[in-house]
């Protein structure tokens, strides 16, 4: 078996990955549901809107599953304490993901545009409200959280849902709302033709612009303006967990360390530009299966940027730093993180294989013409 500390970095990987194959395949999803008021004029049209998603988008949602699964399995403290202090948020995402389900099941049974209208605003709720508060998350976790531990672990969050909302959290938010409509639209410029995929191309530009500033916007401000966090005490990466064992002090422009220590780290948020740049060239010319992929490496690029900034540190608290969460300080045993190892690398082959195979049996244009051949079988 691996040793402890080799786990936890491989975990705090795999994490990422998750969280990014999370973004590619589900998030496409939603940003369709974003875009679907506006790319759809007629009922028709929101139709094949939503059919280019309506076959997959509740497979996708396995890479959600699956991420919030292995973060409490792995990092069962993480899990414990932002589920005490994000409670709220996290209720608010779940009650925009009721929409999903049931709008793209019921949307379509009764033939009333009023009815229709309802779930088809419900599906834009769904694909819309995640995504903005995920983005916010990130933020507050960049900023450090108001929670602290006690003697016996028991962790107490002194923060407020409000709170939660503050100036640099909500540009984080809207980034990560921006990306996850610009990859929407650029699927469904992918899978559809005519008005719709021009209007598609549109919103991908509006987006994209959105997301270059705002992450330009957001580095700056990380740089200059909030302060980072770094472990000052010696660190026992093989260690039995216990997050109160190290000094914990915050600095100026602590968040670019890693860059310096790690040049080659440059490439992440060299990638969250590169990938949106090239999706919009790639769109313009008509290679959108390529502008797709490009879209996905912007994505990876800029959640990839997230964690490397934050590394070793998961979840940072501003209120007792001394209680921050980090990937050595926050896992489940060598024997559980080894165990997950092994059944991640048997299972998630297949998963990547069956989505594979599902996205190339349906693949094509959905059209008008196809939504009114098959009225009664089509979302």
């Amino acid at each position: 078996m691996l040793d402890y500390a080799s786990l936890k970095v491989i975990w705090w990987l795999l994490v990422g990955v998750l969280l990014v194959g999370f973004a590619i395949m589900d998030g496409h999803d939603m940003g369709v549901g974003t875009l679907l008021p506006f790319v759809g004029k007629d009922d028709t049209e929101r139709r094949v809107v939503i059919n280019t998603v309506g076959p997959h988008w509740d497979g996708n949602q396995v890479w959600f599953i699956t991420g919030g699964g292995a973060i409490f399995a792995a990092w069962p403290l993480v899990y414990a304490t932002a589920f005490s202090g994000f409670y709220w948020a996290m209720l608010l995402v779940l009650w925009a993901l009721f929409f999903r389900p049931v709008g793209f099941d019921y949307r379509s049974k009764i033939d009333n545009p009023t009815w229709r209208s309802v779930w088809d605003w419900g599906l834009f709720v769904g694909g819309t409200v995640p995504p903005l508060i995920f983005g916010v998350a990130f933020g507050n976790l960049l900023q450090g959280v108001p929670f602290h531990f006690d003697n016996n672990l028991l962790s107490t969050y002194d923060g407020s849902f409000w709170g939660l909302l503050n100036p640099f959290a909500l540009l984080c938010g809207v980034v990560s709302s921006a990306m996850i409509s610009f990859h929407g639209g650029v699927y469904l410029a992918h899978r559809t033709e005519g008005d719709i995929q021009q209007r598609a191309q549109a919103w991908v530009r509006v987006t994209g612009l959105i997301w270059l500033l705002g992450f330009t916007l957001a580095g700056i401000w990380l740089a200059r303006g909030i302060d980072g966090y770094v472990i000052s005490s010696a660190v026992q990466p093989d260690a039995l967990p216990d997050p109160l064992a190290k000094t914990v002090s915050r600095a100026a422009g602590a968040w670019l360390g890693n860059y310096q220590r790690w040049p080659l780290t440059m490439l992440l948020p060299a990638s969250g530009y590169l990938g949106c740049v090239a999706a919009m060239l790639l769109l313009r010319s008509g290679r959108s299966f390529a502008a797709f992929w490009a879209s996905a490496l912007g994505l990876a690029g800029v959640i990839g940027t997230a964690g490397v900034s934050m590394f070793p540190f998961i979840m940072p608290s501003s209120t007792h730093p001394a209680s921050s969460l980090t990937v050595w300080d926050s896992v489940s045993s060598q024997l559980t993180l080894g165990l997950m190892l092994v059944v991640t690398l048997l299972f998630m082959p297949l998963i990547i294989l069956y989505t594979r195979w599902a996205y190339r049996v349906m693949a094509g244009k959905v059209t008008a013409a196809y939504v009114r051949e098959n009225n009664h079988t089509a979302y």
